[in-house]
């Protein structure tokens, strides 16, 4: 899991930094609004832990920013010296899913992280996905797409279930070469965009199927949804249906 820290202590960031590491949690921490909000909206991030009072700007304002420019509900936790009850329910209605006091207790804090993450991927215990068309079976490792079963590689549908369950959100190559194939950051290699591009071929990602992936110039690609327009048949069928009734 990638977690983003806004903390402006250096050692109060160093001590969360070192309790999620133990835990095996990739944390990136920023002392700054500005910081913290160009690199949460330019990379992939599980979770956001905010503190209250930063040099530039508050909590509740980059929670705010956090809310308006991702498109997909990342679990976002307060970490504050700030904890009178009107200052939680002034952050859970700007839209934070948690509230904790500092000092941070580690087993408390690695606790409602998991918690957090569970409610953000309730499917990642189930081993039947359905998605519209598509049907993904995580035991056997197969996707079929209306009842017909696709021909996929190995590496091609741990791309697909990653994408699936991330649907929404941004997945920059890094993040996609680190959860699916394992590789660090730093590898410079195209297998991400050989894999996608193959994928939306033999995954049939179009409006007749509802989803299609989008190339997030420069960053990275979604997986999105697609509205689909009703056909004349259908459209004609609710005029008339919409007749009868009046």
């Amino acid at each position: 899991m990638r977690i983003a820290l806004l903390e402006d202590e250096l050692e109060q960031a160093q001590l969360i930094q070192a309790i999620l590491s133990e835990r095996g949690y990739q944390c990136d921490s920023f002392p700054t609004g500005q910081s913290f909000l160009s690199a949460a909206l330019h990379e992939s991030y599980d979770l956001m832990i905010l503190d209250w009072q930063i040099p530039d700007m508050t909590g509740i304002e980059v929670l705010k920013s956090v809310r308006t420019h991702i498109n997909w509900p990342i679990p976002v936790v307060f970490l504050t010296q700030r904890d009178s009850e009107a200052d939680i329910v002034q952050a859970l209605d700007a839209g934070a899913d948690d509230f904790l006091a500092k000092p941070a207790r580690a087993a408390e804090l690695t606790a409602r992280i998991n918690a957090l993450a569970r409610r953000a991927n309730p499917d990642s215990e189930k081993t039947t996905l359905e998605y519209g068309p598509f049907k993904i079976n995580t035991q056997q490792r197969t996707v079929c797409l209306h009842g017909e079963m696709l021909t996929l590689t190995d590496k091609d549908f741990d791309l697909t279930l990653f994408l699936f369950q991330n649907q929404g959100r941004l997945l920059t190559r890094e993040v996609l070469l680190e959860r699916v194939w394992g590789l660090i950051k730093d590898v410079n290699t195209r297998t991400v965009d050989t894999h996608i591009s193959r994928l939306r071929r033999r995954l049939g990602l179009n409006p007749e199927n509802g989803f299609r992936i989008k190339t997030i110039y420069q960053r990275g690609y979604r997986l999105e949804a697609m509205k689909t327009e009703p056909t004349d048949t259908s459209v004609k069928s609710q005029a008339t249906a919409g007749e009868v009734h009046t």
